[in-house]
C-alpha cells in the first residue's frame, strides 16, 4: 500500500494502529487509504526535528520602511502615520513582538516623522511641557477694626 516505505518505519506497526482505530471507530472504504498515510506520515515523522520555519520577508525593504510622511508596515505593506493600532488589530503583534520579529533596534519609529513634529507643535502650543507659573496666593483680607462707641458725654 505505501509505496517507496519510510527508512525506520515498521509497516506492521502502522497496520497494528491502524486496525486498532478502525476496530473502535466507524470508517468508510474511501478514508481508509487516508488514514494508512497519515499514521504511516505521522511514524516517518517521528524524532525528527520541529519543520524549520521560513524567514520572514519583509513586505519592503527595511530601510525604506520609514519615510517623513509614512511608515510602511514590514508585515502587509500598509501605509500609516502610526503603525501601532495597525500592528495589534491586523496582525495581532505588540510592537515589541514587531521588532523582535525582523530585528529591529528599540528605537525603530512606529509613527512617521512628520506626524511627530505636528503633533509636537501642536502640543508646544497649547503649552504642554511647560511649567506652570507660579500662582502666588491671594493677600489675607485686612482685619477690619471695630469701631469703639464713641464715648458719651
Amino acid at each position: 500500500m505505501v509505496e517507496g516505505s519510510a527508512p525506520g518505519v515498521n509497516l506492521s506497526q502502522v497496520a497494528h494502529i491502524v486496525s486498532s482505530y478502525v476496530r473502535h471507530h466507524q470508517l468508510g472504504p474511501d478514508q481508509l487509504v487516508g488514514l494508512i498515510l497519515a499514521v504511516h506520515r505521522a511514524l516517518a515523522s517521528l524524532g525528527l526535528g520541529p519543520p524549520e520555519e521560513k524567514v520572514p520577508q519583509p513586505a519592503v525593504p527595511i530601510r525604506r520602511s520609514v519615510q517623513r510622511d509614512y511608515v510602511v508596515c514590514l508585515e502587509c505593506g500598509f501605509r500609516a502615520q502610526a503603525l501601532r493600532r495597525h500592528l495589534r488589530v491586523q496582525h495581532g503583534l505588540e510592537v515589541t513582538a514587531y521588532r523582535t520579529r525582523w530585528n529591529l533596534p528599540s528605537d525603530h519609529l512606529m509613527t512617521a516623522p512628520a506626524y511627530s513634529a505636528r503633533r509636537s507643535a501642536i502640543a508646544k502650543q497649547i503649552g504642554f511641557g511647560r511649567r506652570r507659573a507660579p500662582v502666588e496666593p491671594p493677600p489675607p483680607p485686612k482685619r477690619r477694626r471695630r469701631r469703639r462707641p464713641a464715648p458719651e458725654n
